[in-house]
């Protein structure tokens, strides 16, 4: 029996987000700055003859019935593209909450196929596995090579990775679900905004490049579920803070600091302070996170 086989899913952060429009199928066209976590969920994977998959962890509960896992879905889609593709039994340890604006479970599939590319002798530019990602969901391309980048469209369109500061940062969310879709159903007509070309790499330039684009979905998340208002207030006045901002479609947020000992600090501060949050220290934007 060969070797399992694990990776890390790293969760997405929405570092900005500009929604510039709706399409013609109904979905929007988005810009987003987009940096992973050191914080993740863990995937592994068996090879074997039979395919499973077992979920553990502190959101284990939350990550839904096994066929409708991005997990799974990944293994079929990759499966349509490669004959004679080996699976196995896959273990999933959920430490990121669900619908929270971290792409977890797209993070999940894109280390899913990773793992499958190296069960299989599969190079990860291999084109059949952004196909895979793209058939899996809006999100899962850009977690296929999780670095630094920029994504626009409904998230098919990425460009180079970047490089950029690491970012220390405190990551929080209030325990409360917040569907992608009620959001979008409270957003307005966007604003124009001029298109996010060049992002800066030193660490002042990248804090500076944020502060001028925020995140357009942060009011109507706000009004579908007010603690988020009360989340970002007590992060922004958190001594040390360079910024907050909402990620994604929400709950979740996140600070900024100017050192990962300030941020570690502050968040054993909000965890003793707020008992019934998820809050977790650190990294954005240091590049792939290895297994």
């Amino acid at each position: 029996m060969s070797a399992a086989l694990s990776e890390r899913a790293p969760a997405k952060i929405n570092l900005t987000l500009r929604v510039l429009g709706r399409r013609a199928d109904g979905y929007h066209e988005l810009e987003s700055l987009v940096a992973f976590a050191t914080a993740s969920d863990m995937v592994r994977l068996q090879p074997a003859d039979d395919d499973g998959l077992e979920t553990a962890g502190q959101f284990a509960v939350h990550s839904g019935a096994v066929p409708d896992n991005l997990v799974f879905k990944a293994l079929g889609e990759l499966r349509l593209r490669v004959d004679g593709l080996k699976g196995g039994h896959f273990y999933l340890e959920k430490n990121l909450p669900v619908a929270a604006g971290l792409g977890g479970g797209s993070a999940d599939a894109a280390a899913a196929l990773r793992l499958l590319a190296r069960a299989n002798n599969i190079p990860l530019t291999d084109q059949r596995l952004m196909e895979a990602a793209r058939s899996v969901g809006a999100d899962v391309p850009v977690c296929l090579d999780p670095r630094p980048r920029i994504m626009r469209g409904v998230g098919e369109q990425l460009s180079e990775p970047l490089v950029i500061a690491a970012l220390p940062a405190v990551l929080v969310n209030p325990g409360v679900p917040v569907a992608t879709r009620d959001v979008f159903a409270r957003f307005s007509v966007p604003r124009g905004h001029a298109p996010l070309t060049a992002v800066p790499r030193d660490f002042d330039g990248v804090i500076e490049c944020i502060r001028q684009n925020g995140n357009d979905l942060t009011k109507p998340a706000i009004a579908c579920a007010p603690v988020i208002g009360g989340v970002l207030d007590v992060l922004a006045n958190l001594p040390g803070c360079l910024l907050a901002r909402m990620s994604g479609s929400g709950a979740t947020c996140f600070a900024l600091f100017a050192s990962l000992d300030a941020a570690t600090v502050m968040a054993k501060k909000l965890e003793s302070d707020q008992k019934n949050w998820w809050i977790r220290a650190t990294t954005l934007g240091a590049g792939r996170v290895q297994p």
